[in-house]
């Protein structure tokens, strides 16, 4: 829908003020998105620092995972993990693995 809302825009330059009231949606929302679309975590879909430690564990994870050679679970990766230093929940290891 953002996309529709900044195609406007370009190609018959109505404002996204006029686009996004007929549409229902808040301008804030349009230009939240618009700021995400140019920032340089783009690329990588990694836009907040909560998305930054999210890929960071989930990488932590894989390696444990193939380092036990795929026999521990959650809890033994926790484990692991908690010894290596990381302050992460078993909750969000069991997440990762997924």
């Amino acid at each position: 829908m953002a996309r529709f809302i900044a195609d406007q825009r370009t190609s018959y330059r109505v404002p996204h003020a006029v686009s996004c009231r007929l549409l229902g949606v808040s301008e804030a929302w349009f230009y939240k998105w618009h700021k995400r679309t140019q920032s340089p975590g783009a690329a990588t879909g990694l836009h907040t620092t909560r998305d930054y430690r999210r890929d960071t564990i989930d990488r932590a994870v894989a390696v444990a995972f193939d380092k036990a050679r795929g026999l521990h679970g959650s809890p033994r990766l926790h484990a692991d993990l908690r010894a290596d230093g990381w302050t992460v929940t078993e909750k969000t290891v069991a997440d990762s693995m997924c």
